[in-house]
């Protein structure tokens, strides 16, 4: 509330000094109504009041805010600022986007996210927020003035927009190829391009637009040239803004980093621990050993023990690689490079679990039963020395009886004892019963210079699995000790089907004469029985695809709701701290819980894991869709030269506007516009996940195997374009009867019109390319 104030001189007129002070009390509340009411200024005595804040503006003492006046350089009570980092406390710090270079340095201020949203706000984000506090003392030495709280995020900024700069040889200037499906080629000057050469991605902002005339644009910045398939990863990591360049900060503190000693450490390196990985792996994180239990009361038990790289040692909280890292959140891997959420000092050397060589580690002792249940597990910190590395097909081969001069040695003692503790660990994953989608993951082969080999799917090995559950198990123990410890954590969480979804799944189920139970406890089992009952059926994909449909997205989060797909009730993720940051919150959990250190996370932190599980939540997202958009821009541009050649594919989608097909041999994914199908109208069918033909019954249905031709490639946008030359199947009711009319017309085509293109009908099929329309549509 605005105090009034007493003026103190005869013509009822404050001092400029008294002025000052009151603006000052009410910052970002004091327009010249609310000064002269302060005051009791009324009537002619105004123009004075008028003229004293005039001279105090055009002396710099205030200024103008929303009309509003404020002490030249204060903050507005509402203003928008830019989040640029995060304190060594996880506090979100911001900058005003708008201040004046004479004021000096910008103010820092604390941010405050609004608690009654859902989003959280992270680094680099612009937010609308107010001032609610005003510091002084407290924060001074950090040159923190001010907390404001979050009102809004705002929308990412569309004054930057990617694309490919061409030449125009003959009319002169060149243009702009989006990488965004969704926009449109703009001109550019040769004033304009600044220097962008032929081939160069380019960032541009748009200098002209209007409904009548191509948009022109001018070069803001010139990313650098596209010559090659090794260059179209860049394109995602500049559209999502992907850190990929490490300050020089970062670099010098990580050269600095050494190997701890044996203090406070447990002596491993006796252990015969290995490490199985990815032939091509340059950073390995974790290691494992099993052996048979020797204890009499555990009969045909097995120890587990996996060992995972003590990143915690190395990237302090607070320190210039922590705040990187955190900023990143995860590392991002593309065909043709990785984008690593550490130096690789820290990565691939410090970190890397190398064989032979000691390395500090956060280790799990875990004792199975016979049945595969655990019976008990501790956590310790150690140093290991890894007896042998080697690659998941080296490892099956062994196991299925070829082995190698790296292999033979290890076969007997290391080799068997882990798949016989495999085997046990499996026997409590089959009771567990997990959801279990066998969803193929296809990778892209390139050759040396960057282009594409090959495109396929790597066989699904034991060795993969058994990894995998000696991780899940390792994940599962880190969870329960901190839940015992009472340490607040980062939880991977992963909801239920949501009562929507559940109810579509229901439905479609039901046209197969399928039924998924209502009500109830839901439980991954039920959606397994129907997957294995459906599983050697036609409909066999399609209900996987649909099953997959009807799940949630996994996230991270401080409060545990457990894990419906691995069907565990705690659930956090421990064994890669080398390019996820949610595992470096649990491994400093751990270290604070058991008192394993002086590098644990500190006292009150946990009011800092809310905000922290929304931003590592929002990378690991958008990694997520930088590899899937890199992947179809790789795709696109392999089958740019094939336009017009005809291929086998699955139905991956059912829309309003069309057919998404995804390609067999390749996995590309293209679009088929409903209008290009065939000569009817065909209404969507939600439900059944199909197009179906208003008057003919033809039906095009999720997972229907199709034979399509590609009839145009965008391969910096990364589309396809197909044309369906397979005939949908009959619908089972035959032609949908409907009494409404569709587009101003009846329904039923009449004979004589049959074959030919009628008003407010689709384009007929056909696999000749039309006359004068050059491949546009």
């Amino acid at each position: 509330m605005i105090r009034k104030r007493r003026p103190t001189i005869e013509d009822g007129l404050p001092s400029k000094e008294e002025i000052l002070a009151f603006i000052a009390e009410n910052p970002g509340q004091a327009g010249k109504r609310e000064i002269a009411r302060a005051f009791n200024i009324s009537g002619g005595a105004r123009i004075g009041l008028k003229r004293i804040l005039k001279e105090l503006t055009e002396d710099g003492h205030i200024e103008k805010s929303r009309k509003r006046l404020v002490k030249a350089g204060e903050l507005p009570a509402v203003g928008i600022y830019r989040i640029a980092e995060r304190d060594s406390h996880g506090d979100l710090i911001g900058l005003p986007v708008k201040w004046e270079s004479d004021h000096g340095e910008p103010p820092r201020v604390l941010i405050q996210p609004d608690k009654k949203s859902k989003a959280v706000p992270g680094v680099g984000d612009r937010v609308l927020a107010k001032i609610v506090e005003t510091h002084h003392d407290q924060f001074e030495m950090a040159g923190i003035r001010q907390t404001v709280r979050v009102i809004k995020i705002l929308p990412k900024r569309q004054d930057s927009i990617l694309g490919i700069y061409r030449r125009d040889p003959i009319h002169g200037g060149g243009r702009l190829v989006p990488i965004d499906k969704k926009t449109q080629e703009m001109s550019i000057d040769d004033s304009g391009r600044g220097e962008a050469e032929e081939g160069d991605l380019v960032a541009v902002s748009i200098t002209r637009s209007g409904r009548s005339r191509t948009p022109r644009a001018h070069v803001r910045e010139v990313i650098g040239p596209m010559a090659s398939e090794q260059a179209v990863s860049m394109i995602s990591i500049h559209a999502l803004e992907i850190p990929y360049i490490f300050p020089d900060n970062v670099l010098m503190e990580a050269e600095r980093a050494t190997q701890p000693t044996m203090k406070g450490r447990e002596d491993w390196r006796d252990l015969p621990l290995i490490t199985i990985d990815p032939a091509d792996a340059k950073d390995h994180d974790d290691a494992i050993y099993a052996e048979p239990d020797p204890d009499p009361a555990n009969d045909g038990g097995t120890i587990a023990y996996v060992a995972i790289a003590d990143v915690a040692y190395h990237v302090r909280l607070g320190s210039q690689l922590d705040r990187e890292a955190f900023k990143r959140g995860n590392s991002v891997y593309f065909p043709d490079r990785v984008v690593p959420m550490l130096p690789e000092r820290i990565s691939n050397n410090l970190c890397s679990l190398k064989e032979g060589e000691d390395r500090p580690s956060m280790a799990v002792r875990m004792v199975f039963d016979k049945h595969g249940t655990k019976k008990s597990h501790s956590f310790h910190r150690v140093m290991i020395r890894v007896a042998a590395g080697i690659s998941y097909n080296q490892a099956q081969n062994a196991i299925d009886g070829t082995t190698d001069e790296k292999t033979a040695p290890i076969l007997e003692s290391i080799l068997k004892p882990l798949w016989d503790g495999y085997a046990i660990l499996k026997a409590g994953r089959d009771a567990r019963e997990p959801l279990e989608l066998d969803i193929p993951e296809r990778k892209l082969l390139l050759t040396p210079e960057g282009k594409i080999d090959r495109v396929f799917v790597p066989p699904r090995l034991d060795a993969h699995k058994l990894v995998e559950e000696f991780m899940i198990q390792a994940n599962v123990a880190a969870a329960e000790t901190l839940e015992k410890r009472k340490q607040k954590l980062v939880y991977r969480i992963h909801d239920n089907p949501s009562p929507e979804k559940l109810e579509g799944l229901r439905e479609f189920l039901q046209s197969l004469d399928v039924s998924l139970p209502k009500g109830g406890n839901l439980r991954p089992s039920m959606f397994n029985t129907i997957l294995n009952r459906m599983a050697d059926t036609e409909h066999g994909p399609l209900v996987s695809q649909v099953v997959l449909r009807s799940q949630a997205q996994a996230e991270y989060n401080p409060d545990n709701i457990g894990h419906f797909g691995l069907n565990l009730l705690r659930y956090a993720h421990f064994t890669s701290p080398i390019r996820r940051y949610a595992d470096l919150i649990v491994h400093r959990a751990l270290i604070a819980a058991l008192d394993l250190g002086d590098d644990g996370l500190p006292n009150g932190f946990e009011t800092k894991l809310g905000d922290i599980a929304g931003h590592i939540s929002t990378t690991e997202r958008r990694a997520m869709t930088a590899e899937r958009d890199t992947k179809d821009r790789l795709i696109a541009g392999f089958l740019s030269g094939k336009v017009g050649a005809k291929f086998t594919g699955k139905i991956s989608g059912v829309t309003r506007v069309g057919l998404f097909v995804q390609l067999s041999d390749t996995g590309a994914d293209g679009f088929i516009p409903a209008s290009t199908i065939g000569y009817d109208y065909y209404a969507f069918d939600e439900a059944n996940h199909q197009l179906v033909g208003e008057a003919t019954g033809e039906t095009f249905r999720l997972g229907d195997m199709v034979e399509v031709k590609l009839v145009e490639a965008a391969p910096m946008a990364g589309a396809l374009r197909f044309e369906m030359l397979s005939e949908g199947r009959k619908h089972p009711k035959g032609r949908l009867s409907r009494t409404r009319s569709v587009r101003g017309r009846t329904n039923g085509i009449p004979k004589k019109g049959r074959g030919k293109k009628l008003p407010g009908t689709t384009r007929p099929r056909s696999t000749k390319p039309k006359r004068g329309n050059k491949g546009k549509r």
